[in-house]
């Protein structure tokens, strides 16, 4: 890979991995489930205009807005404003796990000696996390699984379906997911008003980024990326992203670095790169829609 686009991954890996942190910064002010709605308004309001879908796509954009909009990203934002920064990024990559396992199950994909050894080495680095004391508490760790399930059930989703350029697909998504999630935060958030009204540039910072970087600058690049370079070149380096989330948590949240993370971090990022490795080989550019 030529050294300007080792450069771009590198600073894709940055904006997704510090988009931990700015979800836990946004998240302090307003509450999650609005922080998302303002989100995917913005990517709604910036995409959707200039990415036109055909009329027969709109039932399975409408689908995966359910699993991939809101239940992945909503639940995201809830469970990281409970959890620490780099704890909840490494769970949040067992949706590559899960998605091997609903791929095994649901598409008769076969599993073989190298995936089945990336799986047991992820579940048991989460084991390992959950010996130690940075595990949140058992609700917004479930939380946190159940967003990356929600992940993997839409992996499956985009690979069964249409061919959708992935800026339509991410705007499209956004359009229809605001009100779901809209509708979540009427029904089980308080003081929205107040708190946008109130929150300060920090926040307003955060929802600028999390929309603008994570959902498109970096979504651009990386699909530049993946078209211009073999994906088992390019995807791996999705691997560094817990890494630096974990970094980032010590450096700028203050988040504890004990042995359960370490030991459990590596596992599951070790896991992961057997599956992912081994597995990319296999996709297109176009079957991979990333989660941050």
């Amino acid at each position: 890979m030529p050294l300007r686009d080792l450069a771009l991954a590198l600073t894709v890996v940055l904006i997704w991995a510090l988009n931990i942190i700015v979800i836990k910064v946004g998240v302090a002010e307003i509450p999650p489930l609005m922080l998302i709605t303002l989100r995917f308004a913005l990517v709604a309001v910036l995409l959707v205009p200039f990415y036109p879908v055909a009329r027969h796509q709109l039932p399975f954009l409408l689908l995966l807005s359910v699993t991939f909009g809101t239940l992945h990203f909503a639940l995201l934002f809830i469970g990281l404003g409970q959890a620490e920064a780099g704890t909840g990024a490494i769970l949040v990559q067992m949706g590559t796990p899960f998605a091997t396992l609903l791929a095994v199950l649901l598409l008769k994909e076969d599993l073989g000696m190298k995936r089945l050894a990336g799986l047991l080495l992820s579940f048991a680095g989460v084991i390992v996390l959950a010996g130690g004391p940075t595990l949140p508490a058992p609700l917004p760790t479930a939380i946190l699984l159940t967003s990356a399930l929600a992940w993997a059930s839409s992996q499956l989703l985009i690979k069964r379906g249409p061919a959708i350029s992935p800026m339509a697909l991410a705007g499209w998504v956004a359009l229809f997911a605001t009100p779901q999630v809209a509708l979540g935060s009427w029904w089980f958030e308080q003081g929205q008003w107040q708190a946008i009204t109130s929150a300060s540039w920090l926040a307003w910072s955060a929802v600028l980024y999390t929309a603008v970087m994570s959902s498109i600058v970096a979504y651009g690049i990386w699909y530049g990326l993946l078209h211009r370079h073999p994906v088992s070149r390019v995807v791996p380096m999705m691997l560094l992203v817990p890494v630096l989330a974990v970094v980032l948590g010590v450096l700028l949240m203050d988040d504890p670095l004990g042995p359960h993370k370490l030991i459990g971090g590596g596992l599951v990022v070790a896991g992961i790169g057997f599956i992912v490795i081994q597995r990319r080989k296999k996709c297109t550019a176009s079957q991979d829609t990333g989660s941050l």
